[in-house]
């Protein structure tokens, strides 16, 4: 792999892709192709930071709204919301996540975990959406981690889903 930063994994029409942002292929592709693998890892590791930050924001209520701190206080905040959210899921998981809180997967069907219940994040700020054209670079970043998922990178389990 030649890039040493950071790399986010996003679903949102708000971003463009790019170097550090990848977003999944557009269209449908044939079953265990790099392209359909590459958005299936895509959208589960979004489902997992969905359930993750879902289930924090239900029970630690400050991630609801905007917070009015300066920055370094806003991240000590969220440090802490993630200790705790860490703590709980690993010393009292049947209490802080019973079963259904996550959304789950049976034979490829997605059920959707109780946290969704908790209503809309109606605080949050909309992002507004600035289509782009990304860049060839921004393209062969995208092409190579889907190479790696059916390569090195992949999973025993993703050709029965994707």
């Amino acid at each position: 792999m030649f890039y040493a930063n950071t790399v986010f994994f996003a679903d949102a029409s708000a971003f463009a892709l790019s170097e550090n942002l990848m977003k999944p292929f557009t269209g449908d592709f044939p079953k265990g192709t790099p392209q359909r693998i590459f958005n299936y890892r895509l959208s589960r590791g979004r489902r997992i930071v969905e359930n993750t930050f879902g289930i924090s924001s239900a029970v630690f209520r400050v991630l609801r709204k905007p917070m009015l701190l300066e920055p370094a206080k806003a991240e000590w905040v969220i440090m802490t919301v993630i200790l705790l959210h860490n703590y709980l899921r690993k010393h009292s998981p049947n209490i802080y996540t019973p079963f259904g809180t996550l959304d789950y997967e049976v034979n490829g069907n997605l059920t959707e975990g109780s946290w969704r219940n908790e209503g809309d994040m109606t605080s949050m700020v909309p992002i507004r959406n600035i289509p782009r054209r990304p860049t060839n670079y921004c393209t062969k970043v995208r092409d190579e981690i889907a190479n790696y998922f059916i390569n090195t990178g992949a999973l025993e389990w993703q050709d029965q889903y994707a």
